[in-house]
């Protein structure tokens, strides 16, 4: 049997959706052991003179808890 804990985390990049998902992952990763999964929550992005400035992504990360 094991057991999950999710976290939120909020990532941005200036050029997609796609690298800010990436790059938060991959952060997640280096704090987290045991990531299994992640659920982008939500997609905006920053709008400045008109024109996209960043895109941020709001994702839940599930990893398994270790324990005895």
């Amino acid at each position: 049997m094991s057991v999950a804990r999710v976290t939120e985390i909020s990532s941005t990049s200036p050029t997609g959706f796609e690298e800010a998902i990436r790059k938060g992952i991959e952060r997640a990763n280096q704090t987290l052991r045991g990531v299994e999964g992640a659920w982008i929550k939500e997609q905006t992005v920053a709008i400045k003179d008109g024109r996209i400035e960043s895109y941020k992504v709001n994702m839940l990360i599930t990893f398994v808890l270790e324990g005895t």
